[in-house]
C-alpha cells in the first residue's frame, strides 16, 4: 500500500503533507517554493509509493471560485499531464489556514514559528489530507 500526498498549493509555496504506507496517520512532509513543486514530486515519486494526491481547492463560503482557485485548476492541468497514472482528487480548503494556525497554538508553538509561512502551509496540507482521510472513513 502507497502513501496519499496533499497539497496546499499557493502562488509563491506550496506545504505538502503524507500518510504513512497504511494511510493511517497525516504528517506534514514539506514546504517548497511552487515553481519547483513538479520537479519536487517527481523526485518524491521515485523514491515513494504514493497510491493517491489531494489537492485543497480554495472555495468562498458560498462556493464560489476565490481568486487563488485558477491557479490550482492549471495545476491540477499540469500534474495530470505529467502524472497521469496518479489519481488525483480535489478537497475542500476551507478555513485550513485559520485551523493550522489554531493547531498551532494549540501545540504551544512559538509566536515566531507560527510566523513562518512554510509552516503554515505544512500544517494547512496536513489538516487537508486528515479531513479527507476522515472523509473516506
Amino acid at each position: 500500500m502507497g502513501r496519499i500526498l496533499a497539497i496546499d498549493f499557493g502562488l509563491k509555496r506550496t506545504g505538502l503533507a503524507v500518510t504513512d504506507p497504511l494511510q493511517i496517520i497525516a504528517n506534514g512532509l514539506e514546504t517548497v517554493p511552487t515553481h519547483t513543486l513538479l520537479a519536487y514530486l517527481q523526485a518524491y515519486f521515485a523514491k515513494e509509493v504514493v497510491d493517491q494526491v489531494v489537492i485543497g481547492m480554495p472555495k468562498n463560503l458560498d462556493n464560489t471560485d476565490t481568486d487563488s482557485t485558477a491557479g490550482v485548476r492549471i495545476f491540477i492541468k499540469s500534474f495530470r499531464k505529467k502524472f497521469p497514472e496518479i489519481p488525483l482528487e480535489e478537497h475542500d480548503e476551507r478555513f485550513t489556514s485559520k485551523l493550522a494556525m489554531q493547531a498551532m497554538i494549540a501545540g504551544g508553538m512559538s509566536k515566531k514559528d507560527r510566523r513562518e509561512k512554510g509552516t503554515v502551509d505544512r500544517v494547512s496540507a496536513t489538516i487537508i489530507l486528515q479531513s479527507y482521510l476522515e472523509s473516506k472513513s
